[in-house]
């Protein structure tokens, strides 16, 4: 039956939906007040500097009943400089915006992997491959140093667009569909998971680490390069928690070699922990595993002769997918983003 006549009741705004529009509407006008009154401290400032500098008084005692004195005058208080305080007007368009985060981008030089995870291009890692392929130009020329020093002066092109270091950083937990791949564009024209957050932001985002296109569940997108290098490194053991449904029931000795670790073709793996999903079909398992190994999950079973029919990631990180339904998103609140930022920090080697 076609659930056509039904979808005006699926638009119905959740609880939590309604919350977190609730809670990015009060957070823009924190922004905007905390604005409005750097710009006014900014204008007491310029005006105690000018009388300091015995400019006003003097100017305004002189132009008294003389319009073309009160002009000079006027001319002579204004600052010569452009202040650097202050809060310049909510950017609107691609330009504008554009110009802001070049205006806010940071001092100094940083290599030139780093400067493109910072313009939310994509991870360290990834930008490591697109430079060293030679698609990305420094002042008109190839550029193939992943460990260039970017100036403020140089201007980094990528796919013909220039590049600016993003301030308006941007963090989204998806509970990502199956026949989905976690790429930010597909030569083949196949779904992306870009395709399902589309509306949350217009900043460039990406994916952190990868599902492949059959795997549903967590997944976390954002435009932050630090953060995306610090839980894509092996050494922070970043944890993972997946759901796997198995063709046949895991049998008691196939459980045993999965926890006392497999030799894989690529070198031996250990999970943290198995357990029976259901303690009445026992093809439902549980696995929690810190590796980042492509495909590692499916390969591990596959190894023992199982075929895997379903995989699903019920938590990343200290994300789960609670409250957000299939192919449905949200944003991080603050607190978990601190808490991402500061996991595992003794880890770090």
């Amino acid at each position: 039956m076609s659930q056509t006549p039904f979808q005006k009741f699926t638009v119905k705004k959740k609880n939590s939906v309604i919350k977190e529009e609730i809670r990015q509407e009060k957070k823009t006008y924190r922004k905007e007040r905390n604005a409005f009154f750097e710009k006014k401290k900014e204008e007491e400032y310029q005006a105690r500097m000018a009388k300091k500098n015995g400019m006003a008084p003097k100017a305004a005692d002189n132009a008294k009943g003389n319009p073309a004195r009160e002009e000079a005058a006027s001319t002579r208080t204004t600052p010569k400089f452009k202040p650097t305080g202050g809060a310049a007007k909510t950017p609107h368009t691609k330009s504008e915006k554009a110009k802001a985060a070049n205006d806010n981008a940071p001092t100094g030089v940083m290599p030139l992997n780093k400067f493109m995870a910072h313009c939310g291009v994509c991870s360290r890692r990834d930008a490591v491959t697109l430079i060293t392929t030679g698609k990305v130009k420094i002042n008109g020329t190839v550029a193939t140093e992943p460990g260039y020093k970017v100036k403020e002066t140089d201007e980094v092109v990528f796919n013909g667009k220039k590049l600016f270091v993003t301030k308006n950083l941007v963090y989204i937990l998806l509970n990502k569909p199956k026949d989905y791949i976690t790429t930010t564009d597909d030569p083949q024209g196949r779904k992306t998971v870009l395709q399902l957050i589309q509306k949350a932001t217009t900043e460039r985002v990406y994916p952190i680490g990868r599902l492949d296109r059959n795997t549903s569940g967590v997944l976390l997108l954002t435009n932050d390069g630090d953060l995306t290098q610090k839980l894509s490194h092996p050494s922070y053991e970043i944890k993972k928690i997946y759901e796997v449904k198995l063709d046949k029931p895991l049998a008691k000795a196939d459980f045993e070699k999965i926890v006392k670790g497999l030799k894989l073709e690529d070198g031996e793996v250990n999970v943290d922990s198995l357990a029976y999903a259901d303690s009445k079909d026992k093809s439902i398992i549980g696995i929690e595993i810190h590796s980042g190994r492509n495909r590692i999950v499916r390969r591990i079973f596959e190894h023992l002769g199982y075929d895997v029919k379903g995989l699903d990631r019920v938590m990343y990180a200290n994300l789960t997918k609670k409250n957000v339904e299939r192919s449905k998103w949200r944003y991080l609140s603050d607190k978990e983003i601190r808490l991402l930022k500061y996991m595992n920090a003794s880890k770090k080697k």
